[in-house]
């Protein structure tokens, strides 16, 4: 069944962890334990940090909800400038530091996902956690702008939202990425009857409506809320809604909503929480 998780609740849950010698912080709002195959965190590294970072053992899209700062490959010397809207993307190859001259908000995507409990190692990685997905050769980075001008962007639901869809099935990273505007005022009724998706609220009020149950949650900057192939739910943006939509399994790109509200199959389910379904 679908569930909702919010930063504050985490926090008291004592599941966001400092690290990087305290430069770094990370909510750990999704973790392997949910099956969902992809972890989700919330992170902060602070103004002045620089990093040194090499995921051996995970692909990660980072997402720049704020801030302002460099990501820098450290085998071929290339780098990217990073602000809102930027996702960069490293993998196994990939040694890399990153350098932030105003704080960074990221919300962080790993795949396979991790436990929740992992610290950097020397290197600057994490212990395997499953298969690696295929990926690129290496590191790239992208953003909503330029996405946007490559006509990635669809009016989707009924013409209730518009999303940016920023990694694709093509990527290899094994989940899709979208950011999503509703404009205000703006209700749509979805079952994602071929994946799981996570959403972070992250601008504007709004509500989510299971609607097997009746159980309602409100939407604000900081709620996380999970659906999957058995919830029929309905979506109502007070506000304008400003979120980050992950897939799993990746989409295409070019998908529509059908009458239900679904998106065609695009690869094998995961579980998702022990006893869903």
């Amino acid at each position: 069944m679908m569930f909702v998780r919010t930063l504050d609740e985490v926090r008291r849950e004592g599941r966001e962890l400092r690290l990087l010698d305290g430069a770094a912080r990370s909510a750990r709002l999704l973790t392997a334990a949910d099956g969902l195959g992809f972890s989700l965190h919330d992170v902060g590294i602070e103004a002045g940090a620089e990093v040194t970072l090499w995921y051996k053992n995970h692909w990660e899209p980072n997402y720049i909800v704020s801030g302002a700062g460099t990501v820098e490959d450290l085998t071929t010397g290339e780098r990217w400038p990073l602000g809102p809207g930027s996702l960069y993307t490293v993998g196994p190859t990939d040694r890399h530091r990153v350098t932030v001259t105003e704080t960074l908000h990221v919300v962080s995507v790993f795949s396979p996902s991790i436990m929740g409990d992992e610290r950097h190692d020397a290197d600057g990685s994490y212990p395997p956690t499953g298969p690696v997905p295929a990926g690129r050769e290496r590191m790239f980075v992208k953003s909503v702008g330029e996405m946007r001008a490559a006509g990635r962007e669809k009016i989707v639901a009924g013409g209730s939202a518009r999303t940016v869809r920023m990694l694709l099935a093509e990527d290899g990273i094994g989940v899709t990425i979208c950011d999503v505007t509703l404009a205000a005022g703006n209700r749509n009724e979805l079952w994602y009857k071929h994946h799981w998706e996570a959403n972070y609220i992250l601008e504007g009020e709004g509500d989510v409506t299971d609607l097997t149950t009746g159980e309602r949650w409100p939407l604000e900057p900081g709620t996380m809320y999970c659906v999957g192939p058995e919830d029929r739910h309905a979506m109502h943006a007070v506000t304008e809604l400003h979120l980050l939509s992950v897939f799993c399994p990746a989409l295409a790109g070019d998908e529509m909503h059908d009458a239900d509200g679904a998106l065609a199959s695009s690869g094998p389910v995961p579980p998702g929480p022990p006893g869903d379904g």
